[in-house]
């Protein structure tokens, strides 16, 4: 039994997820994509983990069944760093009592967020929802309970062929950039150093850009290895000759999409970061260069990525200008909460 359960309408029963209804939330997450915004992609991994796996540790959620026992609603909010928690709401979208079991799931996210807030010693915190663009439902439900719309978000995609994988394919990075991997260990495992780099990298490359805040090493590594296509031969490190010292000054973390229609897997990019000491050498196109070109050796037809429609880097016009097209769009939507 849940300690602390949502006023939910009367016949509707809420716990927590469990193995076996691993295919009804797929299934609810699938026709949820399709409502929202016209198709469904759904990584079944990254279900499983999310609600019972290695990715729900950090979750407090749980799943609600209507009258006859389908479920029709999953909740869940994810303590991700200290002062920010992310917000998750799926409710079917045939479901008859969809507005009421809404305002339920969204009061109860927000007591589970303050009581994260309150267990880290914080006076406040941040509730981060995400809405399709198209989805004008769930966009009524988070203004109704107090959110605001603070950004939206181009979803890329670029496609990869056998050329993107020839030496010819892309000029070198220039004189002065390096690119390399994640230095990995005999055993694979990666070193320390390295990935304390990327973190140093990315965490000062975003420093200036939309809801920069400090996560801990700690807490981004965890966070980035329970995504069940995390690799680490899908990281990557851009290093610069700085008055003549070579120092980090960009990072890439990638990661591998499931098998599409057609049975072939993607790449995606996480994360891609040039440090401002670093800008204006290309470290940018370099590293996607570079993944693009792993993409297509690995036999990966797709290259995905999420990009700041207002990046004040100009980054969309980047990714377009190398053949990335936005499939959809999303939204951020914001709500503080004080603990006390």
């Amino acid at each position: 039994m849940l300690v602390n359960s949502p006023a939910l309408p009367q016949g509707y029963a809420a716990r927590s997820p469990e193995p076996e209804d691993l295919d009804a939330l797929v299934e609810l997450e699938a026709a949820y994509q399709r409502f929202a915004h016209g198709s469904a992609s759904v990584d079944r991994r990254a279900v499983a983990s999310s609600a019972t796996g290695t990715g729900s540790w950090t979750r407090r959620q749980l799943v609600v069944a209507d009258p006859s026992g389908r479920l029709v609603a999953r909740a869940a909010i994810h303590d991700r760093a200290a002062g920010r928690v992310v917000v998750e709401l799926v409710v079917a979208p045939d479901e008859p009592s969809a507005d009421a079991l809404a305002g339920a799931l969204l009061d109860w996210l927000a007591h589970e967020g303050v009581a994260l807030a309150a267990e880290r010693g914080l006076p406040s915190t941040q509730l981060d929802a995400s809405a399709y663009a198209d989805d004008a439902r769930q966009q009524r439900w988070l203004t109704s309970d107090g959110y605001r719309l603070v950004r939206t978000w181009l979803q890329m995609s670029r496609p990869i062929t056998a050329e993107d994988g020839a030496p010819e394919a892309f000029a070198p990075p220039r004189e002065g950039v390096t690119i390399r991997r994640v230095a990995t260990h005999e055993d694979g495992s990666p070193v320390a150093a390295d990935l304390q780099a990327v973190h140093r990298v990315l965490e000062e490359s975003f420093a200036d850009h939309f809801n920069s805040y400090r996560e801990s090493f700690a807490e981004f590594v965890q966070r980035l290895r329970e995504d069940p296509g995390h690799r680490w031969d899908h990281w990557w490190l851009a290093e610069v000759d700085v008055d003549g010292q070579t120092v980090p000054g960009g990072a890439l973390v990638g990661s591998v999409l499931p098998p599409d229609a057609d049975g072939v897997p993607g790449s995606y990019i996480d994360y891609i970061g040039v440090h401002r000491n670093a800008r204006g050498r290309g470290v940018a196109k370099a590293l996607l260069h570079t993944v693009i070109r792993d993409a297509a050796e690995r036999g990966r037809n797709r290259l995905g990525l999420e990009v700041d429609a207002d990046s004040p880097t100009g980054a969309d016009g980047l990714y377009t200008s190398m053949g990335w097209v936005t499939t959809y769009r999303t939204q951020s939507w914001h709500r503080d909460c004080a603990t006390g």
